[in-house]
């Protein structure tokens, strides 16, 4: 069931994503916590994002605004390597336990700050001042460092990205494009940091989990190509909102230690 699940999310997010306000790892992170701890969860979807990211620029990467490219993404590299390395430090180690009808429950440090973050851009996505929100071209280094270590801590980095990249002026092609490449960067950035934790055994990729990479991969790579072709954008508000809801309830149960020990 899980296999279906992770393929399903997969397909469908990464199918939508090139057209809707918000990403692949959004859609895709509350499904890999419903099965892996919560850094390898990110990881995970880190992993799928990218190479799900690698394919879309190949298809409209040339349209990009490299001028933004750089003030966005040069600060955005390091603050995704600081960020991915807090998640590795934050580890598995329980927060604190609690007690309920005879059941513990033991919480480890990454899984209450991912629960709380996921349930913060959840609450956020929802917003309309939020999704109208947009900041002056002047501050893409500072929207880049915040873009780059939410990125790494979590993998919600899209929404923050959108918000920066909104007053720059560009058309919705090469707004797509520089997003698309400015996601590369993260991930190139951030993928590293979470090798490095796996080497040290800060995060675990067990065979189930290599699993779930490979089928998320493949799903999304399907999803992408048909999306290319024969999607084109309408009203999600409805699918944001399902989402939105399940990252607050996926969250609020990483947080209490529910899921994801």
């Amino acid at each position: 069931m899980e296999f279906v699940l992770i393929a399903a999310v997969a397909f469908v997010a990464s199918g939508l994503t090139l057209y809707s306000g918000f990403g692949l790892g959004t859609l895709l992170l509350p499904a890999f916590a419903l099965f892996l701890p919560p850094p390898a969860a990110v990881a995970a979807t880190a992993v799928v994002h990218l190479l799900n990211n690698v394919f879309k620029a190949a298809l409209v990467g040339r349209q990009a605004h490299w001028g933004t490219v750089l003030r966005f993404g040069l600060p955005a590299v390091p603050a995704a390597i600081l960020g991915g390395w807090l998640l590795g430090r934050l580890g598995t180690a329980p927060a604190f336990s609690w007690a309920i009808g005879g059941r513990e429950f033991s919480p480890t440090a990454a899984g209450v700050v991912v629960g709380l973050l996921m349930i913060l851009f959840a609450v956020l996505e929802l917003q309309p001042w939020f999704q109208r929100l947009s900041a002056p071209p002047r501050l893409l280094p500072v929207g880049g460092v915040a873009s780059g270590f939410f990125g790494g801590l979590t993998g919600q980095q899209g929404a923050l990205r959108s918000m920066f990249l909104l007053k720059t002026g560009l058309d919705p092609a090469r707004f797509i494009a520089t997003g698309v490449v400015l996601a590369v960067l993260v991930d190139l950035a951030r993928l590293p940091v979470y090798a490095a934790a796996l080497s040290r055994g800060a995060l675990v990729l067990t065979g189930r989990e290599a699993g779930l990479l490979a089928v998320g991969t493949g799903a999304a790579f399907l999803g992408a190509w048909l999306g290319a072709r024969y999607i084109r954008k309408t009203s999600l508000q409805g699918l944001r909102l399902i989402v939105a809801v399940l990252m607050i309830g996926i969250g609020a149960a990483l947080a209490v230690g529910v899921i994801g020990a």
